[in-house]
């Protein structure tokens, strides 16, 4: 079938395998340009399919040489529908794995539910032994509780009072405002549940108590701080919140691993686009803004760019991690550098329908969103004929 781009709002219900199998190769090629890391030797991601996960899977794979599991749900293509694009990325990265000689396995299912992790710690005890390093990356607006099978909403909202700021249609480029009711007590518990900590907290212990988590292991998860733009829609609202509980988690982790010589870590990283950051008002236009100020100063960074400094500059440089105050990793200090934080407000100021296209990098921010489901990628024939029915080899 010849596949184009579908979209609802912040989604695309399309994926392109050849663009998403191109992209992957692209991320694999960056890596295995740069110094190898003396890094991890056997590695579990948990959101394995797209985004940072992907990215820590490729450049634990292909810059440090690791053997990997990669834990995603499925979501292959049914007659005249495609897969999800992270089902078309992992089946390029077993390919590219399995091509150079590393042991790759990825297990599907519902990251939230007992059954998926017994899998993995299985598919773990079988094929590698043990992993010295888990990467949590998981993102989804829902979670059920594997003990009460209550089922939990994230919601996207401040917190306190309503909120009131720009925001674009990333599509059209047209330029409005929006006010923003808060979360009430109930929204927020629940986005906590869904995007909090406690799973990555499940997720360890079933790997302890399995037997499969090495001795000085590491384990990092993700969160986001942003500028004073976006921080009142995100960090000090609900989704703040979950951040806040993930934090928290790490240093329970923390703990609890520092028995075996181990340590756990929340990255903050920096704004990109991410469906999940689609979706939120405001973050688009402010990510927009940022992209032209990052890229003309030479230090704009994608997924894989930020993953491997995090891996070759943080984690595996030898000697202490260096965290803030917090004890978190650092990789978006050059987000909030003064000089880049001080462009982008006085681009935000500016910006209106009129100008979005001059003032900010709303071209750039399209391609992305696009690229995050193998469109609009260079050196593919979206006019070709292509097979939607892929296979994830060495997939459980």
């Amino acid at each position: 079938m010849i596949i184009k781009p579908r979209t609802r709002g912040f989604i695309c219900t399309t994926a392109h395998p050849a663009g998403c199998a191109l992209q992957v190769q692209e991320q694999v090629d960056y890596v295995k340009e740069r110094p190898a890391i003396q890094g991890p030797r056997n590695v579990l991601v948990i959101g394995a399919s797209a985004g940072y996960g992907l990215a820590a899977r490729i450049v634990a794979a292909f810059g440090a040489g690791a053997n990997t599991v990669g834990v995603f749900r499925a979501s292959e293509s049914k007659p005249g529908r495609t897969s999800s694009a992270g089902w078309y990325n992992s089946a390029a990265f077993e390919k590219a794995a399995a091509q150079a000689g590393l042991k790759s396995f990825s297990v599907t299912g519902d990251a939230f539910m007992p059954e998926t992790k017994a899998k993995a710690v299985e598919l773990i005890r079988r094929e590698l032994g043990q992993v010295d390093l888990v990467v949590y990356s998981v993102a989804s607006a829902r979670r059920t509780d594997p003990a009460t099978g209550e089922t939990y909403n994230s919601v996207l909202k401040p917190l306190g009072g309503t909120y009131t700021n720009k925001t674009v249609n990333f599509h059209t480029g047209e330029v409005t405002e929006i006010s923003i009711e808060p979360g009430t007590e109930q929204e927020t518990k629940e986005t906590v549940a869904v995007m909090g900590g406690e799973d990555w907290q499940l997720w360890i212990d079933a790997l302890q108590a399995g037997g499969v988590l090495a001795d000085g292991a590491t384990t990092i998860s993700y969160s986001y701080i942003g500028s004073q733009i976006t921080q009142p829609i995100y960090r000090e609202g609900t989704i703040g919140q979950a951040k806040d509980h993930l934090e928290a988690t790490a240093k329970q982790l923390g703990d609890q691993l520092g028995a075996i010589g181990g340590r756990a870590f929340v990255t903050v990283s920096k704004g990109l686009v991410t469906q999940s950051s689609s979706a939120i008002p405001v973050v688009p236009l402010y990510i927009s803004a940022l992209y032209k100020v990052m890229k003309e100063k030479g230090i704009h960074e994608g997924c894989i760019e930020q993953t491997y400094r995090l891996f070759s500059e943080r984690l595996y440089a030898g000697g202490e991690v260096p965290v803030d105050a917090e004890g978190r990793i650092r990789i978006d200090d050059w987000e909030l550098r003064e000089d880049v934080q001080r462009e982008v407000a006085e681009l935000w100021a500016a910006v209106t329908t009129d100008n979005i296209e001059q003032l900010t990098d709303l071209a750039g921010y399209r391609k992305e969103f696009f690229q995050l489901f193998g469109f609009e990628t260079e050196g593919v024939d979206y006019e070709a004929d292509v097979d939607p029915m892929v296979d994830v080899p060495n997939a459980y």
